[in-house]
């Protein structure tokens, strides 16, 4: 499952927001090509905004929960998660901000059982220090930080799946740079 939290008013003050929205589109995408369930929250969008509309997240899922918590694990995401999505015992996160919402949400998957990767080059902060340093914390938490393409490279780990060809066309053009 790849979950994914982005909100439009926040992102002004984002530090690298085009490149962590060009990244985020490429794991959507190759999460598309696999029939990997998406999932997305929306912090107080009647506040904060919705999620960018450059991401165009609803041609990847339709099912957004919003939240007030800084984790995306609010009731109603916890019993989708029960009902619908109970094989799932991995997790890619993504979105803003790392050292908030991100941070929370590692916690709280990791207590619930979950292994979570954390796309480090699709997650940001207002500042680079937030940034850093929540990794280092998220890391710490036993989370695994990996790349868009590393988890791309994970989605089909195998260059004889029927579905890698797909996935190599977004391979093909490296990921945008984002300063780690």
């Amino acid at each position: 499952s790849v979950t994914c939290k982005t909100n439009l008013l926040q992102v002004s003050s984002i530090s690298l927001i085009p490149q962590i929205v060009s990244n985020s589109k490429k794991l959507l995408e190759s999460a598309k090509i696999m029939n990997i369930p998406v999932v997305y929250t929306e912090q107080y969008p009647k506040g904060l905004g919705h999620t960018v509309p450059e991401l165009n997240i609803t041609e990847y899922s339709n099912t957004k929960f919003e939240k007030l918590q800084f984790s995306m694990m609010v009731p109603e995401l916890i019993n989708h998660l029960k009902a619908e999505l109970n094989h799932v015992n991995t997790v890619v996160l993504c979105g803003i901000e790392t050292h908030a919402c991100i941070r929370h949400t590692t916690l709280d998957l990791i207590d619930q059982g979950f292994n979570v990767h954390v796309v480090v080059d699709c997650c940001s902060s207002r500042t680079m220090v937030d940034r850093k340093y929540a990794f280092k914390a998220i890391e710490r938490m036993g989370a695994n930080l990996i790349t868009t393409e590393s988890a791309i490279f994970g989605f089909a780990p195998d260059a004889g799946h029927p579905k890698f060809g797909q996935l190599r066309k977004l391979l093909l053009e490296p990921s945008v740079d984002t300063g780690l």
